[in-house]
């Protein structure tokens, strides 16, 4: 029962994935991420603002760590992937994300001062491997001629901010409780992406796009969130990344079924390469107790 937790989480957010691929040509990629945060703050608002007072000199203390977990984990990461949806498909996005984990062990190893075991290093090398497959599409030859797609770049540097999100969230391992964490980062999100809002040109709200943003909003922002928290609570952080890395895995088939994305040997190649070397740095890491996750992709 315990492993529903962290499936959900995984398939929400493996789905939001393809929503971000839907969302090209329905709606601007800055008013999806406008109304994305605004409707989690406005369903979150009511259960957490007691408690945000109540912890108010806790966060005027913190205000300048939450505001830069807030910009890297929900404005950065999430905005650059709904631009990089019109860029490139809902299974690169897939693959590239999967670095995650292992861009957070190197940053940490750079913040934290955590020592790269050997297991790292070469899974760090596969996965690399793996993704370079994908997004020189099994040419790398490909990337000194023709450099990286636009789309796969943004989302390289989208889940590099979450990767230094991660570590920065464990470093500083503020003590609040991670459900106001995560309200007070939407909050943030909300404040920094208006003036992008503001200065793109809008589709409005219609029923096209409607459930879109209801997805990301609801579903990808607090669902996921909350049975993702819950599964930390349950099994503990370090069995949890694990589910972590089906991710690319089950964006790949969803985007098929949704969205018509051919698998080509490439990707299958490239994904398992990448899956590989993730699994690699993380079955043979020393385990520790990492802070409390807080997320929302």
């Amino acid at each position: 029962m315990n492993y529903l937790f962290p499936l959900l989480a995984v398939v929400i957010w493996s789905g939001n994935t393809v929503v971000n691929k839907l969302a090209v040509g329905q709606i601007a990629p800055a008013e999806i991420g406008f109304y994305r945060w605004v409707l989690a703050g406005a369903l979150l608002t009511p259960f957490l603002l007691r408690a945000t007072l109540a912890h108010w000199p806790v966060i005027r203390a913190n205000l300048g760590k939450l505001v830069t977990l807030g910009l890297l984990g929900m404005a950065v990461y999430q905005c650059l992937a709904y631009y990089a949806a019109a860029l490139t498909s809902a299974t690169n996005m897939g693959i590239i994300l999967s670095l995650m984990p292992l861009m957070s062990l190197a940053l940490a190893s750079v913040l934290l001062r955590h020592k790269l075991s050997l297991a790292a290093l070469l899974g760090a090398l596969v996965s690399l491997g793996g993704v370079l497959l994908v997004i020189t599409q099994g040419n790398p030859q490909q990337l000194i001629s023709h450099g990286v797609n636009l789309g796969d770049g943004m989302m390289i540097v989208a889940t590099l901010a979450y990767g230094v999100y991660g570590v920065l969230l464990k470093k500083w391992n503020l003590p609040l409780p991670p459900l106001l964490m995560l309200y007070l980062q939407v909050l943030v999100a909300i404040v920094a992406l208006a003036p992008l809002y503001l200065a793109s040109p809008h589709h409005g709200l219609n029923a096209g796009n409607l459930p879109l943003v209801l997805y990301a909003g609801l579903l990808a922002s607090i669902v996921g969130a909350l049975a993702w928290m819950q599964g930390v609570q349950r099994m503990g952080p370090s069995r949890m990344s694990l589910f972590f890395n089906l991710l690319p895995v089950l964006t790949a088939a969803i985007a098929a079924v949704v969205l018509g994305e051919q698998l080509t040997s490439y990707h299958l190649v490239g994904g398992a390469l990448t899956l590989a070397g993730v699994l690699l740095a993380e079955l043979w890491r020393p385990r520790e107790k990492p802070a409390a996750a807080v997320s929302a992709r």
